[in-house]
């Protein structure tokens, strides 16, 4: 038999050299693995179904909630029926949208205009908000503004203390108007809201369509 002798003088058989794919088993399927029982399937797709209602039901909860636009105290910022989404996890700050249980109803959620915040001294005295002493720009207010009639007030005067008998936000409240000042049930009514009953802020509207994305100031 022919040998080959190798650097280190050891003999060795001479190779009878195989293809590649061959010697290594190159393109070769690997093997079946054994076939799901519809029984199997039927509760492997169960698992992936509850899995995603859970995570759903999780994001609703905790996070981002749908919610519906009733009446128009918020017009023109916002319109009867538009569809806005809650977040649950933004902190609260000057000029948010907020949403609240009804303090005259509980069973209503309310949708207003953080204006106040715990401490703030407020006043509104000739269509200006002051806060604190210093005038304080509501552009969210300038298109109903300008459809006023000459001489006609679209924010009657009011210091906080004339409307809650309060000189400042208590701590962990807020103070709330509506947008339209002339036709909204708020904080001048019913009071300061309660930190703790916020549901969450908006800013983001999803219907109607043409009006979607990010609700402007």
């Amino acid at each position: 038999m022919n040998k080959t002798t190798y650097s280190d003088g050891r003999d060795a058989q001479e190779e009878q050299f195989e293809p590649r794919r061959l010697k290594y088993n190159l393109g070769k399927k690997p093997k079946n693995k054994k076939k799901k029982t519809w029984l199997e399937e039927a509760f492997s797709t169960l698992l992936y179904v509850v899995i995603a209602v859970i995570i759903f039901l999780l994001i609703r909860h905790f996070l981002f909630v749908p919610v519906s636009v009733d009446g128009e105290s918020m017009y023109p910022t916002l319109h009867d029926q538009d569809r806005l989404i809650l977040n649950k996890i933004e902190e609260t700050e000057r000029f948010d949208l907020i949403v609240f249980p009804a303090p005259d109803d509980p069973e209503k959620q309310y949708i207003k205009r953080v204006i106040g915040m715990p401490g703030d001294e407020i006043m509104v005295m000739d269509e200006t908000l002051y806060v604190n002493g210093e005038a304080v720009a509501e552009p969210y207010l300038e298109e109903s503004k300008s459809e006023l009639a000459p001489g006609e007030s679209f924010t009657e005067n009011f210091t906080l203390a004339s409307v809650t008998g309060m000189e400042k936000v208590p701590e962990n409240s807020y103070f709330v108007l509506g947008d339209n000042r002339t036709n909204s049930k708020d904080s001048r009514s019913f009071g300061f809201i309660d930190k703790e009953t916020v549901s969450g802020t908006t800013d983001i509207r999803i219907w109607p369509l043409k009006d979607f994305g990010m609700i402007k100031e």
